[in-house]
């Protein structure tokens, strides 16, 4: 209990990992704010990988290494005049044609789910480097390919003015220099001074769009750490608060009245920030609203007896399925996930037209080995978890399946873990979607969560790998602790 008492009392505001994309964009503020910039550049120096690449260090993920790199290299180029800085980019320049060298594999159709915004931005920063003479021109190599793609993608946008009302907006670096006429200018940014609480973006805003923009810098020095990282998002204060609880909620810790007191200041802000016949966003600094904020506030809120529309789900629903956002082209599996849980929790049957429509896609989406893989995700774990929880009620041979690969992936440790190193959070997911499958009266294998529990119990210590995706691979730290508490909790009795 004590464990829990902490976290919900340090969730707010939010906290995530730094990244090198974010941070090299940072750096390259050097006119506008030479501190901030300087200190986000030794950050990209200290945190270049040992093959010469930048981001994450595990999991390897191609899209991550691609556009981290690139980044670093131009902000180096940009800002650096050392031999050090040289150096670097010559060594980011080995590693990336290496990386490059595995692109037919890696963006292949049975390729892993690209970063956010990974078409249209890769291409923007080739022609950067390009232009500094960091890179030669691409021509018909995957890079230069990507260019191609990114122009046809921008003949597509011709006559839209993106403005913080669409979630293009988060990838607003993607119009580079040429393509500005594109942005609204003056209705870009939140008032809180970012562009979609993003850094990235907002550094590009203040260099490119309105060159030195005092809103925009004065968020960027807010939301820096004392190292000189950025990081991938922020604020997220509703997503962090509703998926602290969403983890919370599956376990018995609720009914503890000293669990409960912490709980009700955020139970109260999430439904401040409800908007009808909208839901809710990521943040409430932030204009849009997302169906999986949504969705999964919706059942915080009604399970906690407050009061929250219907009629703001089901404005997501789609033909086929439920978006995330608008104008959204690729469904999210974890959204139609979470929109299963909660109309499960409303009381929803297998006859209903939208539950019909949900266990159709992930019928059709479930990969032959049995699991999900989802674009908000790296690892197929937390969508899979997740999916058995919610289909337990709907569909038992789709759940099972899911179980089954869960069950015969577990490492001999008791551990769990996509990219062949164990993880605490995915070890998470399994302990909490195996506990629930039991719980529905499913049989299960008590050695198998023992295992698992005292593993988890060994390991569940800060750092976490980043493991969720945004332009880079990111990690919201209060949100993983919060699935390893809720998974302690639920295995404590094995």
């Amino acid at each position: 209990m004590d464990n829990y008492q902490k976290l919900l009392k340090k969730i707010g505001t939010g906290y995530v990992s730094s990244t090198a994309y974010d941070t090299a964009w940072t750096a390259r503020l050097i006119e506008y704010d030479p501190v901030m910039s300087n200190h986000a550049l030794e950050w990209l120096c200290e945190n270049q990988l040992p093959d010469g690449s930048w981001g994450v260090k595990q999991p390897y993920y191609y899209h991550d290494r691609v556009i981290c790199t690139l980044a670093a290299m131009i902000a180096l180029n940009f800002r650096g005049r050392r031999t050090r800085d040289k150096t670097q980019i010559e060594k980011g320049l080995l590693a990336l044609d290496q990386i490059t060298n595995n692109a037919t594999r890696e963006l292949g159709p049975e390729a892993y789910p690209a970063t956010v915004g990974f078409e249209v931005i890769v291409p923007t920063l080739v022609n950067q480097a390009e232009q500094l003479g960091i890179i030669k021109q691409q021509g018909d190599r995957i890079l230069g390919k990507l260019g191609r793609l990114r122009k046809a993608k921008m003949e597509k946008l011709a006559g839209i003015k993106i403005s913080r009302l669409t979630t293009i907006a988060h990838s607003a670096e993607m119009a580079g220099t040429d393509n500005l006429d594109l942005l609204d200018a003056n209705n870009l940014q939140e008032e809180n001074g970012s562009v979609s609480n993003n850094p990235a973006a907002t550094a590009y805003f203040a260099m490119y769009v309105k060159p030195g923009d005092e809103k925009a810098l004065k968020y960027l020095q807010k939301v820096a750490t004392d190292d000189g990282g950025i990081p991938s998002f922020a604020p997220f204060d509703i997503f962090e608060r509703v998926w602290v609880l969403w983890n919370l909620l599956l376990t018995e810790e609720i009914k503890n009245p000293q669990i409960k007191d912490l709980c009700d200041p955020h139970v109260d802000y999430i439904e401040k920030n409800w908007k009808p016949q909208q839901g809710l966003g990521f943040s409430a600094e932030y204009s849009l609203t997302d169906g999986d904020d949504t969705s999964v506030g919706h059942k915080i809120l009604s399970s906690l007896g407050r009061k929250c529309d219907l009629s703001s789900l089901h404005i997501y629903e789609e033909k086929e399925w439920f978006r995330c956002y608008h104008l959204e082209v690729n469904p999210s599996i974890d959204v139609n996930i979470h929109f299963l849980g909660t109309l499960s929790q409303i009381g929803y049957e297998i006859s209903h037209p939208s539950i019909k429509k949900i266990i159709n896609f992930l019928r059709s989406s479930q990969n032959k080995s049995g699991y999900w893989f989802d674009k908000w995700h790296v690892s197929p774990y937390y969508t899979t978890s997740h999916a058995v929880m919610a289909c337990l009620k709907y569909d038992e041979k789709m759940s099972e399946r899911a179980v089954n690969w869960i069950l015969d992936t577990q490492k001999s440790d008791g551990s769990w873990g996509f990219y062949d190193f164990p993880t605490a959070e995915e070890s998470a997911y399994c302990i909490q979607a195996l506990h629930m499958w039991q719980s529905y009266g499913k049989k299960g294998n008590k050695d198998t969560m023992k295992k698992a529990k005292n593993w988890l119990v060994e390991n569940y210590q800060l750092p976490h790998p980043p493991l969720w995706m945004d332009k880079s691979l990111y990690s919201p730290e209060v949100v993983v602790q919060s699935v390893i508490l809720s998974a302690l909790s639920l295995a404590k009795d094995y």
